[in-house]
């Protein structure tokens, strides 16, 4: 992000803010979609976080971490989507894990849907921990920041994510051999 367009946007000027939310909206999108699993959830979490950055916009001390800032607002947007949902399963959309241009093969989609199936299993936390830390890519202490909790409590979250995306993966794995035993 141009630093002058934060410094620009925080001192009232709207088409600075409009240009930083234009190039800001797609990652946020994603990050929001990978974490919610439903395209009309995530879209109404960005444009939560986006209208809270423009409230508060004069809160950014830093104009260089204004992307982090971002990152914060609508991960915790998110939650509020997900507290205020309640609608049961979350919905899984193929594409929300890799974008258009993914080989398509068939081990790449089979792996796909398995990684789908068992990010159904997680949690919210658990989600919205695996999706900071492997799709935004951010170090420990500021995925931490980001989620608004202690560097220990996003290492030990990150853990307990891994364990049970991996417990529901083996367990998966052998439903579908048990399945295929059956049929044969």
């Amino acid at each position: 992000m141009p630093r002058d367009l934060v410094i620009r946007a925080s001192t009232g000027d709207h088409d600075a803010f409009a240009s930083l939310a234009t190039d800001a909206y797609g990652r946020l999108h994603r990050t929001a979609q990978l974490i919610l699993r439903r395209d009309d959830l995530a879209s109404d979490a960005v444009q939560e976080a986006l209208t809270s950055a423009w409230l508060h916009i004069r809160a950014v001390r830093n104009p260089d971490r204004f992307d982090a800032w971002l990152n914060r607002l609508v991960v915790r947007a998110c939650y509020h989507e997900l507290r205020r949902a309640k609608r049961g399963p979350i919905q899984i959309q193929v594409d929300s894990i890799h974008g258009p241009g993914t080989d398509d093969s068939a081990s790449a989609l089979a792996d796909r849907d398995q990684l789908e199936r068992g990010f159904q299993h997680l949690s919210a936390e658990h989600r919205a921990v695996l999706v900071v830390h492997h799709y935004l890519g951010l170090p420990d202490a500021e995925a931490a920041k980001v989620m608004d909790i202690p560097i220990g409590t996003y290492k030990s979250r990150l853990n307990r994510a891994h364990t049970s995306l991996r417990a529901a993966l083996e367990a998966d794995e052998r439903a579908a051999g048990v399945a295929q035993e059956s049929i044969a």
